[in-house]
């Protein structure tokens, strides 16, 4: 597993003892509102290691799932990937392309752990030769897109090509 550091972020493997955060995290309707065409929130411990275990599977040699974690504390703040986009349909299916994104706790929202989680994870794609790297954010969320922004990454329009629903395309 590949371990990522920023200067106070520890991007590290998320573990089981992780659950009962990510369950905490991703049962709050603030968090899911934005993910997926019908986000549903978590509701028991089960879910979560549901969850630990869906993004294990989305894993291969480069493509990762990370828990974001504050450096200094220890803290837990949130959720940073790099992983295959799914294609819209029934099912959702693996696309060719290269996904970036960050799910943050509420407690960790506006002190800049998105942006400096979504470079850390740039950069570790560029070393690895992973280009473009694609962002695709729900048109109602104005924070991510600004992220996206900041992170240099260009708007290329909408599309319907993901996740089954239409999402703001960013491209490296």
């Amino acid at each position: 597993m590949r371990s990522l550091i920023s200067p106070r972020l520890l991007l590290r493997e998320w573990e089981e003892k992780d659950a009962a955060f990510v369950l905490d995290m991703y049962s709050r309707r603030e968090v899911m509102r934005y993910l997926g065409a019908d986000p549903q929130v978590l509701t028991d411990l089960a879910g979560a290691q549901a969850r630990l275990t869906a993004w294990r599977d989305r894993q291969d040699d480069v493509h990762t799932v990370w828990a974001v974690q504050d450096r200094q504390t220890g803290r837990l703040l949130g959720t940073a990937f790099l992983v295959r986009l799914l294609s819209s349909g029934t099912p959702l299916t693996r696309a060719d392309e290269t996904e970036v994104g960050w799910h943050l706790h509420p407690d960790a929202w506006g002190q800049g752990y998105a942006t400096e989680a979504g470079a850390a994870v740039l950069s570790y794609a560029a070393r690895s030769g992973i280009k473009p790297v694609l962002a695709v954010v729900n048109p109602a969320n104005e924070a991510s897109q600004a992220v996206c922004r900041r992170l240099g990454m260009r708007r290329v329009g909408s599309t319907d090509r993901y996740y089954n629903m239409t999402c703001e395309l960013y491209s490296t």
